[in-house]
């Protein structure tokens, strides 16, 4: 009885063994097979070079249609900015000088009320003190629109400013090289000259 006990253990130490080494095989095949399908996944999640290369097409392409696109909008500011930029510019040439007309306009009636006056006037020394008025009220009016009358008086010749017309012999030493006369006023306007003043120069 003893030996068929034996022999019993034996035989179910054998089937647990068989058991084990089956379910061993069977977990190894199951590793191997996890392992294939996850390299098989890695191989699919890996583009290939061709899918690669067409990738970095499409994103080049889409890079160079932004670039297109902004390049355009640029393109058409740039357009309307220099159109809306020549429009003034035409603009300020034809009325730039509105302002100064404006101002002067005032001299004008002026003008035209002191030829009324002298029609009828009788003292000479009024009309003159008239006209003397206008002709410093206009003096004052282009002094604010930036125009300046170049001094000449017992100046030294200043060839930025003066245009000599004349020599002639200095009435006293100190005289000699500074203008004696104006034979024509000169203007600046803005500190430019618009005119140079004709003068006779002392030697």
């Amino acid at each position: 009885m003893y030996i068929k006990k034996t022999n019993d253990m034996s035989q179910k130490d054998q089937e647990t063994k068989e058991e084990l080494k089956q379910e061993e095989t069977l977990n190894e095949q199951a590793q191997e097979a996890a392992e294939q399908e996850t390299v098989a996944a890695d191989e699919q999640a890996q583009p290939t070079a061709e899918e690669q290369q067409a990738q970095e097409l499409e994103k080049a392409r889409q890079e160079v249609e932004a670039l297109n696109d902004k390049y355009l909008r640029l393109s058409a500011e740039f357009d309307n900015y220099r159109k809306r930029t020549l429009k003034e510019k035409a603009e300020l040439i034809l009325n730039g000088g509105e302002k100064c007309i404006s101002s002067i306009l005032p001299i004008v009636d002026d003008l035209e009320r002191a030829l009324k006056t002298m029609e009828k006037a009788e003292d000479v020394a009024a009309v003159r003190e008239g006209v003397e008025l206008i002709f410093t009220k206009f003096l004052n009016v282009l002094g604010q629109n930036g125009v300046k009358v170049i001094e000449t008086k017992e100046k030294p010749l200043d060839t930025d400013y003066h245009e000599a017309i004349a020599v002639i012999p200095a009435p006293q030493e100190e005289l000699k090289g500074k203008i004696l006369d104006c034979v024509q006023t000169g203007y600046t306007l803005n500190e430019k000259v618009i005119r140079h003043a004709k003068v006779v120069v002392g030697e």
